[in-house]
């Protein structure tokens, strides 16, 4: 790295990377309503990081078949100083991958992981991979220090490697005013190569990208790791922000936008006055709620600017269709069944379309509640429903429970994703079998076998014009149904570090610094 003539601080190549959803996300029944779009947390740190005086580039391999050779021609060409990689947890097995291939190409390369996976399990991501740190929590602030070349022992938000020791810095405060942060770096994208990267089930104006307007909640789902990232709590952007955010994204070529917000609703008056910030500066970008609403902020008023906005979609995060599973995981009944119904009455007299998101397999789910919800969703007059399977995610209080009581049976990072109907664990109340069949009985039941949805789709199509876009996103899904999952290929699993996540007391067993064959096949090193 070379530093600014005087300043003391770096000026490196900076590469970031998403890994590819192919085989863990498209190979599943909901893979053709999978978002495919730029990655809005590689384009915040980047922004933070390209601040600092550092050159940033991204490799999104999200619409691509993960190939290691394609990622070692990005690092051999380009010669990064610093590579970063995010991964959720069904991607963790990738940042591995591409661990031990970078590190293979050069020991010089200052590899950090970093977003969700890594934020909830850091010294054990370390463990399982190649990675000289882990960037946890907010990444902001924390990524643009570590790439501009600090000490990382005096950076807050960072687990790194001491010895064969992982040591934990104390965590980074949350950003405390978001407008205070860069503009996310969407301009690193290239806005079409997106255009046809993603269903137009999801996504109606291509090419779209994420986009938020506020972080954090103040519920506790007990199947949710989101605060990992963006902490307990709510800090919201001002409005004149959001809309420069918006009308930023429409000059860079993006003509969709999805909110990634976790609770934008939760004050009205403040969604409201977004909503006008977005409307009074004529911003003809059409976006979504794709993250999910909940049921109990539902008001006419709101849908009603929303739709002046150009919101044309509105999520609700049902989840379930029985009262006491709602209260039982953390929703603690301030969303209600006749809520859910409530709100999607008011999206629909707005004008909104409406998408409704269910989950089988919840915490206090049995074989009779999880009936429920599939009625309850074949019952509600939705546009577009969505079903997963509740999965115990690093980060979230049932993986905690889970783990804590022995019940996690694997391990293995490719079966977690909510798609996935292979056992991960022992759930108290069912057996995996019963979860499978009531998640293949709420697409059969709630979409093939449901002649109200149907018609209305049929309906929608005619009236919109869109009845031949509908019919390929069902052939879609319906083959992406019948598609059988197979494991992703890893040029170097036989390389991979492993941890043993039996262990209670993991700052009590010592690490191992991985070590790397550098055969002349991949000592490709600057």
């Amino acid at each position: 790295m070379q530093p600014f003539h005087g300043t003391g601080v770096c000026v490196a190549r900076v590469l970031l990377v998403n890994p590819s959803y192919s085989r863990v996300y498209h190979a599943t029944r909901a893979g053709a309503v999978v978002p495919v779009f730029p990655t809005l947390g590689l384009a915040a740190v980047a922004a933070t990081a390209r601040r600092a005086g550092n050159e940033v580039r991204i490799l999104d391999l999200s619409y691509r078949d993960y190939r290691a050779d394609e990622v070692r021609r990005h690092v051999v060409g380009w010669k990064p100083d610093v590579v970063g990689i995010t991964a959720a947890t069904p991607l963790m097995n990738q940042l591995r991958d591409m661990s031990c291939l970078i590190k293979g190409i050069s020991r010089g390369i200052l590899l950090v992981g970093g977003g969700p996976h890594p934020s909830a399990l850091p010294e054990e991501t370390l463990c399982e991979s190649m990675l000289d740190c882990v960037v946890y929590g907010e990444g902001d602030e924390t990524f643009a220090e570590v790439a501009s070349g600090a000490d990382l022992k005096g950076i807050a938000g960072v687990c790194r490697r001491d010895g064969d020791a992982t040591v934990m810095n104390p965590p980074r405060p949350l950003v405390g005013h978001l407008d205070d942060l860069p503009m996310p770096a969407w301009d690193l994208y290239n806005a079409d190569e997106y255009k046809s990267r993603c269903s137009r089930l999801l996504v109606k104006h291509p090419p779209a990208s994420m986009i938020e307007f506020s972080r954090g909640c103040v519920f506790k789902c007990d199947f949710c790791g989101s605060k990992n990232t963006v902490g307990f709590g709510l800090r919201r952007k001002s409005p004149e922000r959001c809309a420069q955010e918006m009308e930023a994204l429409y000059r860079l070529g993006f003509r969709e936008a999805l909110l990634a917000d976790d609770i934008f609703t939760s004050h009205n008056d403040w969604a409201e006055s977004v909503c006008d910030a977005i409307s009074s500066r004529g911003i003809r970008m059409a976006w979504t709620c794709s993250n999910g609403i909940r049921v109990d902020s539902a008001r006419p008023s709101l849908f009603r600017s929303m739709r002046r906005a150009g919101c044309y979609r509105v999520h609700f995060g049902f989840e379930s269709g029985n009262d006491e599973v709602l209260k039982g995981f953390g929703k603690g009944g301030k969303a209600t069944l006749e809520q859910g119904r409530e709100a999607v009455r008011m999206a629909r007299a707005a004008g909104l379309d409406t998408f409704g998101m269910f989950m089988v397999g919840l915490s206090g789910d049995t074989e009779a509640s999880m009936k429920d919800t599939i009625e309850y969703a074949r019952s509600l007059p939705l546009d577009m429903m969505r079903c997963g399977v509740t999965v115990p995610l690093p980060g979230s209080k049932m993986f905690s429970d889970f783990r804590r009581l022995g019940r996690i049976k694997s391990y293995d990072w490719d079966l977690y994703d909510v798609y996935n109907t292979r056992p991960i664990c022992d759930h108290p109340t069912l057996s995996w079998e019963a979860i499978e069949r009531h998640y293949d009985l709420f697409y059969k039941r709630a979409f093939y076998m449901n002649p109200a949805f149907l018609w209305r789709r049929l309906v929608r199509g005619i009236r919109t014009g869109e009845f031949a876009e509908d019919m390929r996103g069902f052939a879609a899904m319906v083959s992406s149904s019948a598609r059988t999952r197979t494991s992703s290929e890893y040029a170097f699993r036989e390389e991979w570090p492993s941890h043993d996540f039996k262990s209670d007391n993991l700052r009590d067993v010592p690490v191992s610094r991985p070590r790397v064959a550098h055969d002349a096949r991949r000592a490709a090193d600057r």
